[in-house]
């Protein structure tokens, strides 16, 4: 049976590119044999973006829309149309025309395939601006190295995943750049796929050197979030007991070598001595990650939900003796 598809197309000042967006999804879905649904969001747009958008959902019955209030970011669109996914598999697109619909065909046949739960495009031959390609082309490894997900282009927008995966991405501020990394921390396993990338029309990127400095940042967060997101002592503690161990160490030398050449010529005394002031502090920093780690405890295990800290692949059905059991215990009895 067919797999049913939702696609998820955040917009922002689009208006140029959307027209054409969904005559070119209607036309690439039109050979499809299952069914399909899009969802557009206008992320606070300031021009004719979601005039555009109503004409193509009254225009198309299986185009939807939805409207922020002002810019929430890319992060923001993705959830909200998310929220309202009902296919089996979920589509993300960029609404610039720079993604091709006419790809999901190929990305839905190697999800099936290969058995993936994520299918993510791989912009192999780009046509943007270098100032654009390399920063990108470096943001893109690091990811991969820090992370140990490899892919050539984690931050393509088109995507192809299942809705399970939807289900368990918990996406805000800017982690929409990380979200195959996001879903193989759940178990989910992960692929690429070249795409054909297609030179901007209308309109002009988002992507500057502020969003490479941001990147970077983020991408520390989401490596402690997908490592330690669950005990945070492992890695505050761990830290703070070494440089404890260091500055005992160092007080310990200190003490010792107070004891035996304290009254000797030439002797240095001790609040003088560099290492005081070196070990006091590697003892203090110490304790105070220790310490945090002891909070940051306390605060995950009062946020913590039980299905956070594991993902279900599948189940088994119930054995026909237990569902007589549960049947003959759901009787009303007079």
């Amino acid at each position: 049976m067919p797999q049913s598809l939702f696609f998820v197309i955040p917009a922002l000042n689009e208006e140029g590119s959307l027209e054409q967006l969904g005559s070119e999804i209607v036309t690439a879905m039109s050979s499809y044999a299952g069914s399909w649904q899009a969802c557009f969001i206008d992320d606070g747009s300031t021009d004719r973006t979601w005039a555009i958008i109503t004409e193509l959902s009254q225009k198309h019955t299986s185009i939807q829309g939805i409207r922020f209030r002002r810019c929430f970011g890319k992060s923001a669109a993705l959830a909200a149309g998310f929220a309202q996914a009902s296919g089996d598999i979920v589509v993300t697109l960029d609404g610039d025309l720079q993604d091709d619909p006419a790809e999901v065909a190929g990305m839905l046949s190697l999800l099936n395939e290969q058995k993936l739960d994520l299918v993510s495009g791989w912009k192999k031959v780009r046509h943007d601006p270098w100032h654009k390609v390399f920063p990108s082309r470096v943001f893109n490894w690091m990811v991969s190295w820090i992370t140990g997900v490899k892919l050539h282009d984690h931050n393509c927008g088109l995507k192809l995943m299942k809705r399970e995966v939807v289900q368990e991405l918990h996406l805000y501020g800017e982690r929409h750049r990380f979200i195959p990394v996001l879903a193989a921390a759940r178990g989910f396993k992960v692929g690429e796929k070249v795409v054909r990338h297609r030179v901007r029309q209308f309109g002009h990127s988002k992507y500057g050197m502020g969003r490479f400095i941001k990147g970077f940042l983020d991408l520390m967060t989401v490596r402690f979030l997908t490592s330690y997101e669950h005990r945070p002592q492992h890695l505050l503690g761990i830290g703070g007991i070494l440089f404890a161990i260091l500055g005992m160490l160092g007080m310990g030398y200190l003490s010792i070598d107070w004891l035996l050449h304290t009254n000797q010529p030439g002797h240095i005394p001790l609040h003088q001595r560099p290492l005081l002031t070196y070990s006091v502090t590697s003892l203090l920093l110490g304790v105070q990650l220790f310490s945090m780690g002891l909070l940051a405890e306390l605060v995950t295990s009062q946020r913590r939900r039980p299905e956070d800290a594991y993902g279900i692949a599948e189940r088994t059905s119930k054995g026909a003796k237990s569902q007589e059991s549960e049947a003959r215990s759901n009787q009303s009895f007079p």
